[in-house]
């Protein structure tokens, strides 16, 4: 009982040990949102009178029309994804299409670095006289947001029985019609869960945004990063836009924790 009691209370102090690690910077950027910068020059400062000045800047700077075009972007990547991303890990589960090679072969833009793959996407933008606007930008996502949600996906249509396909054809559906109104209803909450997944990642990405799109098209990490000006980081107003940033990605992450580990480990080989 003494060491049960004794692993529990470690379990515990480790637990909000984590917390406090994760929880920290947050509560920092917190604080640095409603500080003067005068308060600002002082992070031990924990007591003081909040300002709204940096917010008002914040609000007032645009960042709301980029956290807009952001979650334009976001959507668009998403919806091709997973359109197209259940499709093809529906054939990679049921059909073993490609082998293990595609499995592995579809996350190579993952070990690409961004600089590679960011100048075909601006040439082809400069080409077509698409330069500046959201759509280079959403082609760029695709790039890694699609192979990854193909991925997390694998694993959630591995898991659906063959039989009920199987019988679904019998009782004369068609591949398409057996896919459609029997595999896919079973793997929603996947989908649900790769949809906010490949959304996070599209909302946190900067370097394309920043390349393809560094002016009136700009996205929410890009106009955050306009803060830092030839005179120094705005560091309350900074705060404050990351905190909008955040709140989103922080929310999404809570509804698809549970999914998260199933999907990624999913879309790997199966005995």
């Amino acid at each position: 009982m003494r060491r049960v009691s004794g692993l529990a209370i470690a379990r515990i102090a480790l637990l909000w040990a984590a917390a406090i690690f994760v929880l920290f910077p947050m509560i920092w950027i917190a604080l640095a949102s409603f500080k003067t910068p005068s308060q600002l020059n002082d992070p031990n400062l924990v007591f003081f009178a909040p300002t709204f000045a940096s917010w008002e800047n914040v609000l007032s700077s645009g960042i709301l029309d980029a956290a807009g075009r952001s979650a334009i972007v976001g959507l668009t990547t998403v919806l091709i994804s997973v359109v197209v991303g259940s499709s093809g890990a529906y054939v990679i589960a049921k059909y073993r299409a490609g082998g293990t090679a595609t499995r592995f072969g579809m996350l190579a833009a993952q070990v690409l670095p961004p600089a590679v793959l960011v100048f075909p996407f601006l040439t082809m933008a400069y080409a077509l006289r698409l330069n500046d606007t959201l759509v280079p930008v959403i082609f760029a996502h695709l790039s890694f947001v699609l192979p990854v949600v193909t991925w997390f996906l694998i694993g959630f249509f591995e898991a659906v029985p063959r039989s009920l396909e199987e019988q679904a054809r019998v009782d004369g559906f068609s591949r398409f019609g057996a896919f459609w109104r029997v595999v896919l209803p079973q793997v929603l909450p996947g989908l649900g869960a790769a949809a906010i997944f490949g959304f996070t990642l599209s909302w946190n990405d900067m370097f394309y945004g920043l390349i393809l799109a560094p002016g009136k098209a700009a996205i929410l990490p890009v106009a955050i990063a306009g803060f830092n000006t030839f005179r120094g980081v705005q560091l309350g107003s900074m705060s404050a836009a990351i905190l909008i940033a955040v709140i989103p990605v922080v929310i999404a992450s809570f509804f698809i924790q549970r999914k998260l580990v199933q999907g990624i480990s999913g879309g790997a080989v199966k005995s």
